[in-house]
């Protein structure tokens, strides 16, 4: 009996200090340590360990219980464990400056539309009072000039460090830009602002066929499908015009070739330049300028001009003077911003952003002038519209 009872004592001392078990222990197998010089691999796997390593936790407690209030010698947490695990809680850093750049193309874009609606009305009314788009195009390109001129002397904005190859490379695309300028002008001399601008929205029509056939790019097959609604939606829109005149659609789609050139030139020749967007469409104006001043002479004249002028001030008055300077320095304007935008996006995006300001200056102008549209002519402007967002979605 004794030794039955001594033999059962001993167990139940321990069963009585024992406590039962709050969590299982979980046994992980030993992490592999790196080699010499090397890196330890990273793997996917579950991680037993607490969200910090506890160094500086007890670093901090040492310097609390020597009276030191110095935090030096408690490092930051880390925002990554050694292995490579992250701490709980804490995502991936934003990308400030990506989102800063769409922000500044936002703005860029707004103030491009904004200031192209201005310039389109005030060059409609003049061109309505004084009918020689040749000399509105040259007063246009000479404002821009004369103002870049006086930024850079008075140091507003810093001169261009150009050499010679600039200004060659430059050539090509001043006489794009001067033929479709002078084009777009002569068209909205001869129909309204609003034909003008639905046959121009099939810019990026014009943009694909000349990246293909003179480029040697290559598209998927969907953004070819989408140039059809854009073409047929122009197509459907010219027929039904109650005003048609040729020259002025003829003009409209010379703008576009021109210009779809322009944008392809300007971007092959900003790269790699340190010339700003800003200083480059300032050049650009100035040679287009020396490029268009005899062809204007030539055209219309300085005693037709004159002539012109003395019966405009005679019929509107003192307004005709501004509208004749509003029209020149607000296209320096939204082209100067429009170069801007294109020093940070594509010529194929430049275009859609192009065409899409169109709508703006579409509904604007068929408000402020009353100009008469049909609903089969609104029509056509609205299926050339979707097919340039459908075009975009194919792009992209």
């Amino acid at each position: 009996m004794l030794a039955a009872a001594a033999s059962v004592k001993p167990s139940t001392a321990v069963a009585a200090t024992a406590k039962p078990a709050l969590f299982k222990p979980l046994h992980l197998p030993p992490l592999p340590l790196p080699a010499a010089g090397g890196r330890r691999p990273l793997s996917l796997s579950v991680s037993a360990r607490p969200l910090y390593r506890q160094e500086h936790v007890l670093a901090t407690v040492a310097a609390a219980a020597a009276g030191r209030s110095d935090r030096a010698s408690s490092p930051a947490p880390p925002s990554a464990t050694a292995d490579g695990a992250r701490p709980v809680g804490i995502s991936a850093p934003a990308e400030p400056a990506e989102a800063a750049r769409r922000t500044k193309i936002g703005v860029y874009f707004a103030t491009w539309w904004a200031l192209n609606v201005i310039f389109n009305i005030y060059n409609k009314k003049m061109l309505n009072a004084f009918p020689y788009p040749w000399l509105g195009a040259t007063l246009s390109l000479a404002a821009g000039s004369a103002i870049m001129l006086a930024s850079w002397a008075t140091r507003i904005v810093e001169p261009p460090q150009t050499d010679l190859d600039f200004w060659k490379s430059l050539s090509p695309v001043a006489i794009a830009h001067t033929i479709g300028h002078v084009a777009a002008t002569v068209s909205m001399a001869k129909v309204a602002v609003s034909f003008t601008h639905i046959i121009k929205s099939g810019e990026p029509a014009f943009s694909v066929l000349v990246s293909r056939f003179f480029l040697g790019e290559h598209f998927p097959a969907p953004v070819y499908f989408s140039l059809l609604p854009i073409i047929g939606g122009c197509a459907l829109a010219a027929v039904t015009e109650l005003n048609f005149n040729m020259v002025g659609f003829m003009g409209a789609m010379i703008s576009n070739v021109a210009f779809v050139f322009r944008n392809i030139f300007s971007k092959k020749g900003m790269k790699g330049k340190s010339v700003s967007g800003m200083n480059y469409y300032a050049c650009l104006s100035m040679m287009s300028l020396v490029i268009l001043l005899p062809f204007a002479i030539a055209m219309e004249g300085p005693k037709v001009w004159a002539a012109g002028w003395q019966k405009a001030v005679a019929e509107i008055g003192p307004n005709f003077v501004w509208w004749v300077a509003a029209q020149s320095v607000f296209y320096h304007l939204y082209n100067q911003v429009s170069y801007m935008s294109l020093d940070e996006i594509s010529p194929l995006t430049f275009s859609i952003g192009n065409t899409m300001k169109r709508i703006s200056v579409i509904v604007a102008s068929i408000i402020i002038f009353q100009t008469p549209v049909q609903p089969i002519n609104a029509l056509g402007a609205a299926i050339a519209i979707l097919g340039t967002f459908i075009y975009s979605q194919a792009k992209q």
